[in-house]
């Protein structure tokens, strides 16, 4: 399991996060894309806690932050093929390779997403 569904602690602002806006700005159940670690990541609120995937589909050239959202899973708007949003696990064809998975924290009414090295 990814540590963003494992707990919410609060991240701490250094140069491993990078702060992507206010929490505000982000719905339950949707994806938004936003510029962290040199890429676009989609960001999700699911059941009041952040995930992060990678927003290109595995499959095709497809946003995931574009999907829907239900269950746990976002579905990729473009062949229907769903990633587990706390592992970025393929759950159903025609995806059958995971989505990168980023550490999104909630600190202060802000957002972050975590770069590691190789990020």
């Amino acid at each position: 399991m990814s540590e963003s569904a494992s707990s919410q602690a609060p991240a701490p602002p250094d140069e491993a996060w990078t702060d992507v806006g206010s929490s505000d700005d982000f719905s339950e159940g949707s994806g938004w894309p936003v510029e962290a670690c040199g890429t676009t990541v989609a960001v999700f609120v699911f059941d009041g806690h952040f995930f992060g995937l990678s927003d290109r589909c595995t499959h095709g050239a497809a946003q995931l932050s574009a999907g829907w959202v239900e269950d746990g899973w976002v579905e990729c708007p473009l062949h229907q093929g769903r990633f587990e949003l706390a592992s970025g696990k393929p759950l159903c064809e025609p995806v059958t390779e995971a989505a990168r998975c980023y550490d999104v924290r909630e600190h202060e009414g802000r957002v972050w997403v975590r770069c590691r090295a190789g990020s």
